[in-house]
């Protein structure tokens, strides 16, 4: 179907998964195009990031490559526009793209780690969220979409403040900028209510990926699962400002 301009508005669903050129993006792409949905997978690496949809595609998926950093402001943008213009409509945001802060195969002390970890950390997993979902409003809007900002339950307070051993310290940034991303999702879903949007924090559970050393012991697959089947559930059926795992809604 050729919009206004020549775009090409598609009339099937559509989705745009972040940080998505390995791993649990990659995934969750995969899994929404089985399901149908034209998919707009972005990274980062660029390089990676056309690899990884390359494969999809040949797997028959409906896959297109975009390069986002949402760290940068023109990338941001340049990126919402295509969106407009190819489809004019967003009915999923995956807000995958995240970093640990941690450096792998260490563990560092309170006075060995950089604040300049923790300011590029909040900027990568919050604000590049927020920023990236604000460009996407329009998109999300025409079509009553789906906000899914993928966290950790490092980030709740339930966890943190239970009975158990102490966090390490070079968590402090991973872990405040997740609960940063939950509260952010509570309030966009406050805001995004009456536009017909709905927003949800979900977390995948500990997941064998780089980010951690491929230490988790659920598959990228089990992960994709839970993030994808709160991406596609009927808006009455969505936990309302819910922190959400694999078996629904759970303690903040």
């Amino acid at each position: 179907m050729t919009g206004p301009g020549g775009a090409d508005r598609t009339p099937r669903p559509t989705a745009l998964v972040t940080g998505a050129n390995k791993g649990l993006g990659k995934e969750v792409s995969r899994q929404l195009a089985a399901r149908g949905m034209s998919v707009l997978l972005t990274a980062r690496d660029e390089e990676r990031g056309r690899a990884a949809a390359a494969e999809l595609a040949a797997e028959g998926g409906d896959i297109r490559f975009a390069r986002l950093d949402v760290t940068e402001e023109k990338s941001v943008r340049s990126v919402a526009e295509l969106v407009g213009e190819s489809f004019g409509r967003l009915d999923v945001l995956v807000n995958n793209a995240g970093v640990s802060g941690v450096v792998r195969g260490e563990r560092r002390s309170l006075h060995e780690m950089s604040v300049e970890t923790l300011r590029s950390t909040l900027e990568t997993n919050v604000v590049g969220a927020f920023a990236l979902t604000q460009a996407l409003l329009p998109a999300l809007r025409t079509a009553g979409g789906r906000v899914v900002n993928v966290t950790s339950a490092l980030a709740t307070f339930a966890r943190t403040t239970g009975r158990g051993p102490a966090l390490p310290a070079d968590l402090i940034p991973y872990c405040a900028s997740k609960a940063a991303l939950n509260m952010t999702s509570v309030l966009l879903a406050d805001q995004l209510r009456e536009w017909g949007v709905t927003v949800c924090a979900v977390s995948p559970g500990y997941v064998a990926t780089d980010m951690n050393n491929f230490t988790g012991p659920k598959t990228v697959q089990e992960g994709a699962r839970t993030i994808v089947r709160f991406a596609t559930l009927a808006p009455d059926e969505l936990p309302d400002r819910a922190f959400i795992t694999e078996e629904g809604a759970a303690p903040w």
